[in-house]
């Protein structure tokens, strides 16, 4: 941790109080989808500052997996706009095996400057810095304009299809809208505030099932082999391009993540073969133009075949992008008063829940510590940083509702 000395007293208030609410969030076990009282921390706090919390549950309580209950809060204060709404979530993926952590995944622990915990970078310390910067803000300027929300899920490491997406859905039936949205995820790369994230890739997944016939491989005759079918297709499917990608993205890619096929025996022709692809998708191009060109891939090569084929879609988000505009320049510019950083954009990465609330009208940006360590062992945040990203929250809320 940095020396207090050398802090400016605003500095070393925002410093602690991260710091301290971070850790309070750290300590629960909220694996997904169970929130484990993450969000019981944050609506008190939020209530003492004046904002008006709903828990939102969808999904069902007896049920595990994707069908579980999932726990969600909405957070508002303000009834006018712009709706300036904090987005985050509170679950954390798996630990994996915890005698290969350093320190005790669920219990916090400073060291070597840094603060290690599961969810220290995605995203609990992100939660915490804006609830504190909500809480500021809010005690600095108690008749501010238009509104502050927040949106936190605890399905986001998940299938999340009973987190966001559902309170979104909530949401635009009593037409509520978000005007800007701030997602806590991790951004940064080398330096706190050195990349925003004004948009994402969109993902289109495909699971392609090869059928053909069993047989002896000493009579291929007699036998229909899937894995011959499906070669040159994949082939030609992996050749392919695309787009071109643009200024804001790059080219559309596609990755085969799984082949599996065969018996077992050496002397067997298999019957089905199962491929697994994703694309990942700029503006450029379109969900329905990439399945017709698969297909039109497929039918070739299959069309005077004895083997066929199917491919099951599944669509995990559009590709959704804010241009520089008033909130992109807010965060740029709050960033540049803490950190003297110039931040870059950038849409390169996963997939968020952004994908979510884009669609709505709401110009997204993701904005939060560096994800060096996000979901890996040992996963770790610089301690120096959340305070500063706290007043980088809170320096954002200035720009957008003080003018």
């Amino acid at each position: 941790m940095s020396d207090s000395s050398t802090q400016t007293p605003q500095q070393s208030t925002h410093q602690k109080a991260t710091l301290d609410l971070s850790i309070a969030l750290l300590e629960r076990l909220s694996v997904t989808p169970d929130d484990d009282g993450c969000q019981d921390i944050l609506s008190e706090r939020l209530e003492q500052a004046g904002f008006d919390c709903e828990f939102m549950f969808f999904g069902d309580k007896q049920q595990s997996g994707e069908h579980a209950e999932v726990k969600n809060l909405w957070a508002r204060r303000g009834s006018s706009d712009p709706v300036i709404c904090f987005a985050g979530h509170t679950d954390v993926v798996p630990t994996g095996d915890v005698k290969n952590w350093t320190y005790p995944p669920f219990t916090p622990t400073i060291a070597d400057g840094y603060l290690w915990a599961r969810g220290a970078a995605d995203m609990k310390t992100g939660i915490a810095a804006f609830t504190i910067a909500a809480e500021r803000f809010v005690a600095n300027h108690p008749e501010h304009n238009g509104s502050i929300a927040m949106l936190i899920t605890s399905d986001e490491e998940g299938p999340s299809i009973n987190g966001t997406v559902k309170v979104i859905e909530a949401l635009e039936a009593r037409q509520e809208k978000i005007t800007y949205c701030l997602v806590g995820e991790p951004s940064s790369t080398d330096t706190l505030g050195d990349i925003i994230k004004n948009g994402r890739r969109g993902s289109l997944g495909a699971v392609l099932t090869v059928t053909g016939k069993q047989g002896h491989v000493a009579y291929p005759h007699l036998a229909s082999n899937p894995i011959h079918a499906a070669m040159a297709a994949l082939s030609e499917l992996t050749a392919a391009k695309w787009d071109n990608g643009n200024d804001y993205f790059p080219a559309t890619s596609l990755q085969i993540s799984n082949i599996n096929s065969g018996t077992g025996a050496t002397n067997v022709i298999p019957e089905t073969l199962e491929a697994i692809f994703n694309f990942r998708f700029s503006t450029e191009t379109t969900e329905e133009e990439l399945r017709a060109k698969t297909h039109a891939i497929f039918d070739k090569h299959f069309k005077d075949s004895t083997a066929s084929y199917d491919i099951h879609w599944k669509l995990s988000g559009q590709p959704f992008l804010t241009p520089e505009g008033k909130l992109v320049s807010a965060c740029q510019q709050a960033i540049k008063a803490v950190t003297d950083t110039d931040a870059t954009l950038s849409t390169s990465g996963g997939t968020s829940d952004g994908r979510f609330i884009a669609p709505t009208g709401a110009q997204v940006v993701e904005l939060g510590v560096r994800n060096a360590t996000i979901h890996q062992v040992d996963e770790k945040v610089e301690v120096d940083d959340l305070g500063k990203l706290a007043q980088i929250y809170e320096g954002i809320l200035e720009n957008l509702l003080l003018d």
